[in-house]
């Protein structure tokens, strides 16, 4: 056999077990404690991680003495990042170490004291429901949902059904961008109603009733000092959207799309001055540090199509990014930074490290990103795709994208679907990495496909309602095989009877020897209904169906390990198949 060379760089293994054969990942050796934590290899030409972390950008009145950082007397701190440089552990860090097994808890308080990781957690949220968590690339990729009430759609009711529904189906964190209804009461249910961190771009309520040229310091203050004592965790400023990056927009195919940004842009074209979130953000910071709000520091001049991606606009903002990451860390605030939107396939590995070495390692949170333009309708899959790549090369959060996504406002399943196709992108980024116990998941649904487990399957599935509901739209009994190769040609029952391979015999994934396939919850029910294959009387069949119904009192005949006669179990097997109504020869088979 060739010699092949597998270039291992010495990641951690993503299984516990190291089960299987494959040799691991071949991400690098992980950095915890250091500005790579876990990161892919570089491509050549990639900017070098930073020297410097929140560390390099203590504040004025901390002296340096005997090896440690010390306060000014009476000094109370009062932020995840403030606790952690005092060498402080906090329930919250504790917590994060609980939800992150591969991190000790001193590990966490180390992240978050470099500038890291972050745990948005709003003290008053914290006395609420909020569970804490963290963002950092030394954890697991996390997934933010957005949703919001707009003048047109929508309302309080219905934005909390949506918060439920993002929070069952894996959002680590949901941001209110409401922009009509009544933005108070909505912002106000949605955090005495959440688990997971709340974020919001408080610019939206600043200019309700007014216009943006009158927006002024007052407005500012008032609004997010109003928003802190709601309990919000995180604030996307969006500060870096600078009077000398204007004119670099103008020959964009798409100008500005971040609302934010535009609505900036044109205070500062109005009134001839720099934008007030960054002239006063020191006033920001120190509000911000009463409630320990987190900053998300807004990409307002992120590219909208690809055209207009890793442009001057983009890349002078993040300049200032990285100054205002500083300036925020030297006030005791945490941080994380936005980054884009739309970039082709092949820049994104370059964003990612840009980011790391211009904002010193702070998290990056990235919003898709859109690897391509035509896929309206199916934008959660294009920036998905995006998506694992950014998580791979970098990102600490991905921002989730809808099939509603430039089309407009998502809703109730278009947030499930979002949320699945994300968490997907940041799952596949920690088994690539190498993250421990990432694919321990993995391995154990694969044990019970092995097994022809479909109850284990199904239990282990991410979303078990859909994987049960396909399955028994095709073949509505508990077989050793499925309806995409049947009996004869199922190459896995064949791998499972070789007495020689351990394939499907793992302990405590055989499947019983006879099993009865149940009736279709509610839910499956809807999932089949919506997808249109089969007719009303097919699925009332397949909700209201007995043992009788599957042709057996003991046992169903076309299980082959209770039939002796395989010519009868591929009869059987042709007369419990369910034949879908397609046209033409669109169900045939491919080879």
């Amino acid at each position: 056999m060739t010699d092949f060379k597998i270039p291992l760089r010495g990641a951690y293994n993503p299984s516990t077990s190291r089960a299987g054969t494959t040799p691991g990942s071949f991400a690098n050796a992980p950095d915890i404690g250091g500005p790579r934590t876990f990161s892919s290899p570089d491509t050549p030409g990639m900017p070098q991680p930073s020297n410097k972390n929140a560390w390099d950008f203590m504040p004025e009145d901390w002296c340096f003495e005997d090896g440690r950082w010390r306060p000014p007397a009476g000094f109370v701190p009062l932020t995840q990042l403030e606790h952690a440089r005092l060498g402080i552990v906090t329930p919250e860090m504790k917590r994060v170490a609980e939800r992150e097994a591969h991190l000790s808890a001193e590990q966490v308080r180390d992240e978050i004291a470099a500038g890291r990781m972050i745990i948005p957690a709003n003290r008053v949220h914290l006395g609420y429901d909020l569970d804490s968590m963290c963002i950092g690339r030394a954890g697991l990729t996390k997934v933010n949902a957005n949703m919001g009430a707009s003048p047109v759609s929508s309302g309080s009711d219905e934005e909390l059904e949506k918060l439920r529904w993002a929070e069952r189906w894996g959002a680590d964190t949901v941001m209110d961008l409401s922009t009509g209804g009544d933005l108070d009461a909505t912002r106000e249910a949605i955090i005495r109603h959440s688990r997971v961190p709340i974020g919001t771009v408080p610019i939206y309520s600043m200019i309700i009733g007014r216009s943006i040229e009158e927006l002024t310091l007052e407005v500012i203050l008032e609004s997010l000092r109003h928003q802190a004592r709601q309990g919000v965790d995180y604030f996307t400023i969006h500060a870096g959207v600078a009077r000398e990056h204007l004119p670099f927009i103008r020959k964009r195919l798409i100008g500005i799309v971040s609302r934010g940004g535009s609505l900036l842009a044109k205070w500062m074209l109005h009134h001839g001055q720099e934008n007030p979130m960054y002239t006063h953000f020191e006033a920001i910071c120190d509000l911000m540090r009463e409630y320990d709000v987190s900053f998300s520091l807004g990409d307002g001049l992120r590219p909208g199509g690809l055209a207009d991606a890793t442009d001057a606009a983009q890349l002078g903002e993040l300049d200032r990014l990285g100054e205002l990451t500083e300036r925020a860390w030297r006030r005791g605030c945490q941080v994380m930074v936005e980054g884009p939107g739309h970039v082709p396939f092949d820049q994104i590995e370059y964003n990612m490290k840009l980011q790391r070495q211009r904002c010193h390692g702070a998290p990056f949170y990235v919003l898709g990103p859109l690897v391509t333009d035509v896929f309206p309708g199916y934008d959660h899959i294009t920036s998905a795709i995006g998506a694992t790549s950014a998580g791979y090369h970098g990102a600490a959060m991905l921002c989730y994208v809808t099939p509603k996504e430039h089309l407009g406002l998502p809703k109730r399943d278009d947030v499930k679907q979002g949320c699945i196709a994300y968490k997907i992108a940041a799952h596949a980024s920690d088994v690539a990495l190498g993250i421990p116990g990432s694919r321990d998941w993995d391995d154990d649904l694969t044990r019970a496909r092995a097994a022809l487990n479909w109850e284990k399957h199904f239990d282990l599935a991410f979303d078990s309602d859909t994987a049960r509901a396909f399955h028994d739209e095709d073949l509505d009994v508990d077989t050793d095989f499925c309806a995409m190769c049947g009996h004869d040609w199922c190459s896995v029952r064949i791998s499972k009877e070789i007495v020689e391979f351990e394939s499907g015999k793992a302990d405590g994934f055989e499947r019983e020897r006879v099993m009865k396939s149940a009736a279709l919850t509610l839910d499956q029910q809807e999932i089949l209904r919506t997808r249109g294959h089969l007719s009303p009387e097919e699925i009332h069949r397949l909700a209201g169906k007995t043992k009788n119904a599957v042709g057996a009192e003991e046992k169903a005949a076309c299980h082959s390990d209770v039939v002796n006669d395989e010519t009868e179990a591929f009869r059987v097997q042709g007369e419990k198949l369910l034949q879908l109504r397609r046209k033409g020869n669109q169900g045939a088979p491919r080879a």
